[in-house]
């Protein structure tokens, strides 16, 4: 599966070896291990070996990305190097705030990587950030964002809109994925619905999720629902060539391009 298509991507603590075994039953798109913060610092190292363990094991064709921590801990120069050696797709580094941190990254664990953007600085950095070249694709990190940006708990994402829009285009500009932020209230699935929609129509390739409950109505959200694969094909058996007018609309050559983007992303997902 290609990046761009995962729709789904569920962080789960490397130190918890029933998570890992039961991530291989989800539909999740990518499996995130995580290192980082679901993970407590006596559990660091064990943690590290599930995560190279689980990664060789595979999680069949979904893809598998391990969470690092940043640098100046401890962990972080041990972690580059188990994550060079492991079978993992992707590193994903937390707390980006400039190119040099993925620069250094991805040259040591010569692994694509996953820059998430957690800050103000990080925001203002997106653009040279998402151009670096040992980026893959660039994660929202919401919860940090909020607290850096003073935005209280209880508020909506109004006071995020300008960062979630500025990353997306920084995203799309360097032509790299880019994951809407987590939903921390488990129990409001409609909540969590609306948001993954409110992602979707600013543009997010998919989101990141911290429980598998989420996972089936981000897939339902991000992913190409039937009518809009039979309208796809439809446009591209009807199109002949430059503007013309199709079941009462205009199109041209850039909705042809779109319309066979939604049906390679149908078919990447499909069981």
């Amino acid at each position: 599966m290609l990046l761009r298509h995962a729709r789904s991507l569920l962080f789960l603590p490397a130190s918890n070896r029933r998570a890992i075994a039961k991530a291989r039953t989800l539909s999740c798109d990518m499996v995130m291990l995580d290192l980082e913060d679901a993970v407590a610092d006596g559990m660091k190292e064990e943690a590290r070996a599930n995560a190279v363990e689980a990664a060789a094991e595979g999680f069949g064709k979904r893809l598998c990305a391990v969470r690092i921590n940043v640098e100046g801990t401890p962990w972080h120069g041990p972690e580059m190097v188990a994550v060079k050696k492991s079978a993992a797709d992707y590193v994903i580094l937390p707390k980006v705030e400039n190119g040099r941190q993925v620069r250094d990254v991805f040259s040591v664990c010569q692994k694509p990587v996953l820059a998430m953007i957690e800050s103000a600085a990080g925001v203002l950095a997106a653009a040279s950030i998402a151009a670096e070249e040992g980026t893959a694709g660039i994660f929202m990190g919401t919860n940090d964002l909020r607290q850096d940006l003073g935005i209280p708990p209880s508020a909506g994402r109004e006071g995020l809109s300008f960062a979630l829009q500025s990353v997306i285009l920084s995203a799309r500009a360097a032509r790299v994925a880019v994951f809407d932020g987590v939903f921390n209230r488990l129990d409001d699935e409609a909540g969590f619905e609306a948001e993954c929609a409110a992602g979707h129509a600013l543009g997010f390739d998919g989101k990141t999720l911290i429980h598998p409950s989420q996972v089936p109505v981000a897939n339902q959200v991000f992913g190409p629902d039937a009518q809009a694969v039979a309208d796809a094909r439809r446009l591209i058996e009807a199109a002949t060539g430059g503007a013309e007018r199709f079941e009462g609309r205009m199109i041209e050559g850039m909705h042809v391009e779109e319309a066979r983007a939604l049906i390679a992303r149908a078919e990447a997902v499909m069981p």
